[in-house]
């Protein structure tokens, strides 16, 4: 699947609000509310206002540390409102700090004189303080969920969801003005779970930064982390939590270690999950494989194109990803993945030709397929080359176009039912 062309939808919004309550686009990655999402904001904003708009982020102050404002890059900015205790929250119990963060936003535009043209909010907190913001300012509103709670939960992905999200999910859906879906499965999911008219949905694909994520000599790369440079290793990207099948990969690297000795390196986690990092290192001591599982927590995002190269392979056993920015990041390296069959990781992993798809939560296929990859060293390399050509498509710059034609369309259509 390539990036679509932009559409035609007269000239671009001048100035956008995009809303991130509960994680800041700038917090570090691995965290438990820090991930993909954080990296989409991010690199967006930037790739809009690369194109002359004028982008705010908002989200909500975690602490008393940093300035109101701060500029990430030339007409893109934060803003940090304060809404509730200035200290991190677990997003589960941020619900009734919504309607301060709504205020907040709107006492910023009113004290600046501002006036935006459109709303992109993201994850469903995001979206239903957007959709407060879109009644009282008379402006559209598109979002992007990310993830769902029904979908998670018909995936099992989740054992249960708050009703809260769900209700919320379940009318939102409808009220917004468009919805942003990373793949053409999520907009099928959106149609048969929700009956969202399929029109209703821009489906553009997260992206990926071909400058930074790009194919290095892996010797190098290892001689740079310090890593061994005949130890072989498989990567694996993220937060810590039961979401991402840890479990499954770890007990898999546990049955290599008698025909094929490999060590597994886990970035990501913070100190709120220790006790999954707990239960993960129980499970590798049980499996035999305590000595080569490595948790080496949170990384920059600009030094995990070397771990990526460094690796031979990078899995991702996850339960659920809506797209599987990992699984991207790796290919554009040139880094075969292996990859659960769920969510987006089916439309970006192509199985067989840039990595492998795994369709069973069970430790022997991903032990199966590893060990491939590990022993046939041609085909490794002929997946990563694969994998780097395919990525070409999905410049960040090439998904902002996308979302800046989707939104300059939304406001379009909103003057003309204004003038109607």
């Amino acid at each position: 699947m390539s990036v679509p062309e932009a559409v035609p939808g007269g000239p671009l919004p001048q100035r956008i609000a995009m809303l991130s309550f509960h994680t800041s686009p700038l917090a570090p990655l691995g965290g438990r509310e820090t991930g993909g999402m954080n990296v989409y904001v991010l690199e967006v904003a930037r790739g809009l206002a690369a194109l002359g708009v004028t982008v705010d982020v908002f989200t909500r102050r975690t602490d008393e540390a940093g300035a109101e404002v701060e500029e990430f890059a030339p007409g893109a900015r934060l803003v940090q409102v304060t809404a509730g205790p200035e200290e991190r929250i677990e997003k589960e119990d941020l619900l009734p700090y919504i309607g301060p963060f709504v205020e907040g936003v709107d006492a910023f535009r009113a004290r600046h004189g501002l006036e935006y043209e459109a709303i992109y909010s993201h994850y469903w907190l995001s979206v239903v303080a957007g959709d407060l913001l879109a009644a009282r300012w008379g402006a559209p509103h598109a979002g992007m969920f990310h993830t769902l709670g029904d979908v998670k939960l018909r995936a099992r992905a989740s054992e249960s969801e708050r009703p809260e999200r769900l209700e919320a999910e379940r009318r939102l859906v409808h009220r917004l003005d468009r919805i942003v879906a990373a793949t053409e499965h999520e907009r099928q999911l959106l149609r048969q779970i929700f009956r969202v008219d399929g029109g209703k949905v821009a489906v553009i694909p997260l992206g990926v930064d071909l400058r930074m994520f790009t194919p290095r000599p892996q010797a190098k790369a290892r001689a740079r982390l310090g890593l061994d440079p005949e130890r072989r290793s498989v990567l694996a990207v993220g937060r810590i939590e039961p979401l991402k099948g840890l479990d499954i990969l770890i007990r898999a690297i546990g049955q290599l270690q008698s025909r094929v000795p490999v060590d597994l390196l886990v970035i990501g986690g913070d100190e709120r999950a220790a006790s999954e990092v707990a239960r993960l290192q129980a499970i590798a001591a049980e499996v035999g494989a305590g000595s080569t599982v490595r948790f080496l927590g949170p990384k920059p995002h600009e030094s995990l194109a070397d771990w990526y190269a460094a690796a031979d392979v990078v899995a991702v056993p996850s339960f659920y990803e809506s797209f599987g920015l990992v699984a991207v990041e790796a290919m554009a390296c040139g880094t075969p993945v292996v990859a659960s069959r769920v969510g987006g990781l089916a439309s970006t992993v192509v199985d067989g030709r840039t990595g492998y798809l795994v369709p069973w939560r069970c430790p022997e296929p991903f032990a199966e397929r590893i060990e491939l990859l590990l022993r046939n060293e041609p085909l490794r390399l002929a997946l990563g080359a694969a994998g780097v050509e395919r990525m070409r498509a999905y410049d960040w710059s090439a998904v902002a176009a996308r979302v800046g034609a989707t939104l300059a369309a939304l406001v379009e259509e909103h003057r003309r039912g204004l003038a109607s």
